[in-house]
C-alpha cells in the first residue's frame, strides 16, 4: 500500500484503500481483453457524470488501413469559426476507448466551450506501434480540414490526451509541426504523458506499487505496444521538439510517470517554448477519469483546462 512518506490526499487514500480491499488482478495478469473490461467497469463506478451536450455523435474518418471511429461533442448546437480539441485517450496503448473517456470529453467541451473530437485509435497487441500514432495523425489532419461531417469551420487544433494519449499528443503535435495540416496546432496539452524512458526515473521506483498504475502494468503495456523501439514517434523527446506550440502539461504527484512530465516540461523550457506545468500533489495517475471517487481531482482538471483557455485567448486575440 501507499508509502507513508508521501503526501496522499484523504479522498485518494480512501480510493486506494477501497481498491486494496477489493483485491483483483493487474492488467499484466488478466490480459488485454479483460483489462479493457476492467477499465470500463472502473469508469462506471469512479468517474463523474457526463455534462449535457448539444451535439454528441459517433463519426469516422479515413485511416491508412480503414476507417477510424471518432466521437464528436459540442456544448453548443452551432458555432462560428473556432478551434477544435482533439482528444487522444489513455490506457497504455492497449486498453481505453471512447466510452471510458466519454464523460471527460463532455467536461472538456463544457469548460473550454469548444468542440471536441475523441479518437478511437487502434490498440495493441492486435495493432502494435505505429498503428496508434498513424491513426491519431490521420484524425488530426482530417479534423483540421473542416470536414463537412463536423459542420464546423476549424481555425486550429488543441491536442490533448492522458498517459498513452499524452504520449500521442506530443507525437501528433511533433508530426504536424514538421508537416503542417490545414490549420495549426494552437496548443498542445499532454496529461501525465509518457515522453521519455520512464524506467530511468525516480518516480517510477517510488510509485511502482500501491498507487493504481503499477510498474508491472507499465512494463507489460510497453511489451505489448513497442518493445525496444526508440523511434521518435514512440519516445517523443527523441524527436525534434524545437517548434512546439504553447504547451500545458499536467502531472500527478503520486504517479510513476510523474518525472516524465517534469523532464518534458524542462526540455521544452530549454527550447524556449511557452510552457505551463502543473504537478498536482497527493493525487494518482488517472485522476481525470476518477472524479467521482476522487472529487478533489475536479479542481485540478479545471486548473489544467483553465490554463489551456488562457493560452487560447492570448493566441486567438
Amino acid at each position: 500500500m501507499a508509502d507513508s512518506e508521501h503526501y496522499v490526499r484523504d479522498d485518494v487514500r480512501g480510493f486506494l484503500d477501497m481498491l486494496e480491499q477489493m483485491g483483483g488482478q493487474g492488467v499484466e495478469e488478466v490480459g488485454a481483453v479483460t483489462g479493457r473490461e476492467q477499465m470500463r467497469a472502473m469508469g462506471a463506478i469512479a468517474e463523474a457524470p457526463a455534462r449535457e451536450m448539444a451535439v454528441q455523435k459517433d463519426l469516422s474518418c479515413p485511416g491508412s488501413l480503414g476507417d477510424i471511429p471518432l466521437r464528436f461533442y459540442d456544448v453548443k448546437a452551432q458555432r462560428g469559426p473556432s478551434p477544435v480539441v482533439l482528444f487522444l485517450h489513455g490506457g497504455g496503448f492497449v486498453i481505453g476507448d471512447l466510452e471510458v473517456y466519454n464523460n471527460l470529453c463532455t467536461e472538456i467541451s463544457h469548460i473550454l466551450d469548444l468542440p471536441v473530437v475523441s479518437v478511437d485509435y487502434r490498440l495493441a497487441p492486435e495493432h502494435p506501434f505505429p498503428a496508434a500514432p498513424d491513426d491519431c495523425e490521420a484524425a488530426a489532419r482530417w479534423v483540421a480540414s473542416s470536414p463537412k461531417e463536423l459542420d464546423r469551420e476549424v481555425t486550429g487544433l488543441v491536442i490533448t490526451g492522458d498517459s498513452a494519449g499524452g504520449n500521442l499528443t506530443i507525437v501528433t503535435t511533433n508530426q504536424l509541426m514538421a508537416n503542417p495540416a490545414d490549420v495549426p496546432v494552437l496548443v498542445q496539452a499532454p496529461i501525465y504523458p509518457v515522453a521519455s524512458d520512464i524506467t530511468q526515473h525516480q518516480s517510477f521506483a517510488d510509485f511502482s506499487d500501491g498507487f493504481l498504475l503499477t510498474g508491472a502494468a507499465m512494463t507489460w503495456f510497453t511489451q505489448q505496444y513497442a518493445p525496444d523501439d526508440n523511434d521518435p514517434r514512440n519516445v517523443p523527446m527523441l524527436g525534434d521538439c524545437s517548434n512546439t506550440p504553447p504547451t500545458v502539461i499536467c502531472a500527478a504527484g503520486l504517479d510513476p510517470l510523474r518525472d516524465s512530465g517534469r523532464e518534458y516540461a524542462a526540455h521544452l523550457v530549454q527550447l524556449g517554448t511557452e510552457v505551463s506545468y502543473f504537478e498536482f500533489s497527493g493525487i494518482i495517475h488517472g485522476f481525470t477519469t476518477l472524479r467521482k471517487a476522487i472529487p478533489s481531482g475536479q479542481a485540478d482538471l479545471e486548473a489544467f483546462l483553465g490554463a489551456i483557455k488562457v493560452k487560447l485567448n492570448r493566441i486567438v486575440a
